[in-house]
């Protein structure tokens, strides 16, 4: 029995969270190319979707650009984030001499590579994603203009007109809500049984576990809270993924700081997870701030480990 005033709170911590793969080299490729170019080492957007990281990258030496013409030296290297860019982009940099690197997610190419040869077999091509997200973008942008159509709902995927439908394929993003997605999928197959499928699932393993993780606390929580940006596509959709999966409220914050501590009325079991591009220490931080109001029990939820590692690009690898 606790001697302590502070109400009790159980933390159900969902497990894998945080960093994947594809993030932590792209956050490599920015702090190695400092170290072996010194700074400045330019960036165009942001390397990742989180502004704590984009903050210590800049304090590094880092300089976060919208576009090329933005960067005054071409000499210095240019970097570009890992959700990918439109071919136009690169064909850009080396009309202006530029030493780029692309940090793109494998994960992410392998989708370009895909919607690449469906087009070069003729197909008609869908893509499953989010209007104006980064990665629907650059992927659109590996081909003509008029190739690809975005399809963002059931509804879309009811309602969307196909010239050819024995000649068409689909590929996604590989952020997306493994439910929502598996639902649009269905009703194009219906509607279009030929239609040529990915031959490995698009939205990637990190994106697949992280969700699996917060549907198996959901259920036992209060409220879910989710360490991510605003403009993080798999973070918003963890968000949903808790509330779907039975958490009573589910909460997307940066930082601890964003905390409208009201929100733990009542909450006696929370759930916490971060979304890719959140690194650890936020989820520590979260923790901390508990503890300052709260007698904290800490559960870690699923044993799943994940052991994917991708290789850096060569100009960085030694």
């Amino acid at each position: 029995m606790t001697t302590s005033s502070r109400p009790g709170l159980t933390v159900l911590m969902a497990n894998p969270r945080g960093f994947c793969a594809g993030v932590d080299r792209a956050i490599q490729i920015v702090e190695r190319a400092l170290e072996k170019y010194g700074a400045p080492v330019y960036v165009r957007h942001e390397i990742v979707h989180n502004r704590f990281v984009v903050d210590q990258l800049r304090g590094k030496g880092a300089v976060f650009v919208d576009e090329l013409d933005e960067i005054p030296d071409p000499e210095r290297p240019v970097i570009f984030s890992a959700h990918g860019v439109p071919k136009a982009v690169p064909e850009d940099a080396e009309a202006r001499r530029m030493f780029y690197i692309d940090a793109t997610c494998p994960l992410v190419s392998k989708v370009h590579r895909e919607a690449e040869q469906h087009f070069a077999e003729g197909r008609e091509i869908l893509l499953i994603g989010h209007a104006g997200h980064p990665e629907v973008i650059g992927t659109m942008g590996q081909l003509p203009p008029g190739a690809v159509q975005l399809v963002e709902t059931v509804e879309d995927a009811r309602r969307i007109v196909v010239k050819n439908p024995d000649n068409l394929s689909f590929v996604t993003q590989t952020t997306l809500s493994i439910d929502d997605t598996a639902g649009i999928i269905a009703v194009l197959r219906e509607r279009f049984p030929a239609i040529a499928v990915p031959r490995k699932e698009d939205i990637c393993y990190a994106t697949t576990n992280r969700q699996e993780a917060v549907k198996g606390v959901a259920a036992r929580c209060d409220l879910v809270l989710v360490l991510g940006a605003p403009n993080s596509s798999n973070s918003n959709r963890l968000v949903e993924v808790a509330l779907t999966g039975g958490a009573a409220a589910a909460r997307l914050v940066q930082r601890a700081a964003e905390i409208d501590w009201s929100w733990f009325e009542g909450v006696t079991t929370l759930g916490l997870s971060a979304g890719a591009s959140a690194p650890e220490v936020l989820v520590e931080e979260v923790i901390d701030a508990c503890r300052e109001r709260f007698e904290v029990t800490v559960e870690t939820v699923s044993d799943v480990r994940e052991n994917v590692v991708f290789k850096l690009p060569r100009v960085l690898a030694s």
